[in-house]
């Protein structure tokens, strides 16, 4: 799988600097996948983060540059969106996207296991 390495080492630096918080990275559809205290919190695709974030901010983050809402055959997946590199250039950007997916984590539920 392809990833931009240097957005992933962003994404790792930026976590590492977080206190009492587990962190897993998984490879899984075509992501590499941030697991932060065993739930999904947010994910590199090519040069692109995909955020798990609270669906009551999806219309403001919907304006942001670089925004792209994600869709699963057909259908819009709400709490979840892309952002493209030209929304991650600024380091205020990217370190806004990492927190409203790190807020979202401490109160999202994790997937249940499939037995």
């Amino acid at each position: 799988m392809a990833y931009d390495t240097s957005l992933v080492n962003q994404v790792r630096e930026f976590l590492v600097q977080i206190p009492d918080i587990e962190i897993e990275e998984k490879e899984m559809f075509a992501v590499l996948n941030f697991m932060v205290n065993g739930k999904t919190c947010v994910c590199v695709r090519g040069e692109s983060l995909m955020l798990r974030f609270d669906p009551k901010l999806q219309e403001g983050l919907s304006e942001k540059h670089g925004y792209e809402r994600m869709l699963m055959k057909g259908r819009e997946y709400k709490g979840y969106c892309y952002i493209h590199s030209e929304g991650l250039k600024h380091r205020k950007d990217f370190e806004y996207f990492m927190t409203i997916c790190l807020d979202y984590n401490k109160v999202s539920r994790k997937s249940k296991k499939k037995k």
